[in-house]
């Protein structure tokens, strides 16, 4: 594994570098940042994404007959380390269309869904969330009680999905049913493709303690879904969840983003606080953001080397489960560190006058505490690593 550009890479690069410095807002980041206002905030990020497409950066690893560029996992790492770098806007439909979506169908979908969802998908035309999630039954995904009958040439959906991230924004949804009641844990489950417009879903806003409303609750019922949204075979649908799960847990640019948010504290570290003093100047302060540089090192290695193994054998595997850990709770040690070093008045909101960065470190730490629960929990990614990986046996 060399972390090295060679040739190629470093274009590919200096091209990627380029097009963000020639699209991005003038002033983003400084003084253009995305809307507050949600409605608003959608209708930016959509308009961002068709941009992205037209200029061959949306779905950048998907084979080029889908749409995509067919890109390397190399310069899929190198595309998600420089979109991190310019701080570029987060992309509404990339966390679940493009990196979940797209993927699960064309490894799973039949002819007519590539050709239908597809495309879409990148252009930010259709926006989608995913109905995994319930109560009862997050991590522990097996257990899950939404039930599907097949009732001729389509299912009859009743049941509930929760922490659905931009259901009341979505136009479609990828649901994991129940479609054998007799059966137990993974067996006996279908994987669905479900319009948000059919009659008898009800999506419920979730306020988070950030102040925001991402999550959803979504009630089915007695929701028609033509059979022909079946993706995969009938009550073999936990291959496809897997296959959609390999993906969101093997996300490989994270430790970028991160990466840039750890530069931002060192800077802010070294702002003169109200007495005078700068926390930068205390040795231990010194030793602790540079602890978290070297942990930035380790996970940025262990991305490369995760992208090296996927080159070598083209499958997502459990080691993803181990970027997931190692990345978020590295991320949530951070946002911590950031709220001790900069004092009391970094965990004041947003909008207010006395707020430290204008409220963005409180805003950070109260969403980090998401980041060990969402796309499985620490304690299932360590199941995970210690049967999959390691090999141990189940107690």
């Amino acid at each position: 594994m060399d972390l090295h550009d060679n040739p190629e890479q470093a274009s590919f690069r200096a091209e990627l570098r380029q097009w963000l410095a020639d699209n991005l807002p003038a002033g983003w980041g400084k003084t253009v940042r995305e809307p507050d206002d949600p409605e608003a905030l959608v209708a930016f990020l959509k308009q961002w994404q068709l941009k992205l497409y037209e200029g061959g950066w949306a779905g950048l690893d998907w084979p080029s007959e889908y749409g995509g560029r067919g890109a390397s996992l190399a310069e899929s790492m190198i595309f998600g380390e420089e979109y991190a770098l310019a701080d570029a806007p987060n992309m509404i439909n990339m966390s679940v269309g493009a990196a979940l979506v797209g993927p699960t169908l064309i490894a799973c979908g039949s002819d007519e869904q590539k050709r239908r969802f597809l495309e879409p998908v990148l252009k930010g035309e259709d926006i989608w969330c995913q109905g995994f999630s319930e109560p009862g039954a997050g991590s522990d995904l097996a257990s899950l009680r939404t039930r599907a009958d097949l009732e001729g040439d389509h299912f009859v959906v009743n049941g509930q999905k929760t922490w659905t991230s931009f259901a009341h924004h979505s136009q479609w949804c990828i649901l994991v049913v129940r479609t054998d009641p007799e059966s137990e844990r993974h067996r006996g489950l279908s994987f669905l493709l479900v319009d948000m417009n059919s009659p008898g879903i009800t999506v419920r806003p979730l306020k988070e303690m950030t102040g925001h409303e991402w999550f959803n609750e979504v009630f089915f019922d007695q929701v028609s879904v033509p059979r022909e949204n079946l993706v995969g075979e009938l009550h073999q649908g936990w291959n496809v969840v897997m296959t959609t799960l390999a993906h969101e847990r093997g996300s490989s640019s994270q430790h970028a983003r991160l990466a840039l948010q750890l530069d931002r504290l060192a800077q802010a570290a070294r702002e003169p606080r109200a007495d005078g003093s700068r926390a930068a100047d205390d040795p231990l302060v010194r030793q602790r953001l540079a602890d978290f540089a070297g942990r930035m090192m380790i996970l940025r290695m262990s991305a490369w080397r995760h992208a090296s193994t996927l080159d070598a054998g083209g499958v997502p595997g459990a080691e993803g489960s181990t970027l997931k850990i190692l990345w978020s709770e590295l991320d949530q040690e951070v946002k911590s560190a950031a709220i001790d070093l900069l004092g009391p008045r970094a965990m004041i909101p947003a909008g207010d006058p006395d707020a430290v960065d204008e409220g963005y470190w409180a805003y950070e730490l109260l969403w980090s505490r998401a980041a060990t629960i969402y796309a499985g929990t620490s304690e299932v990614q360590r199941n995970i690593i210690a049967n999959r990986v390691l090999g141990l046996p189940r107690r």
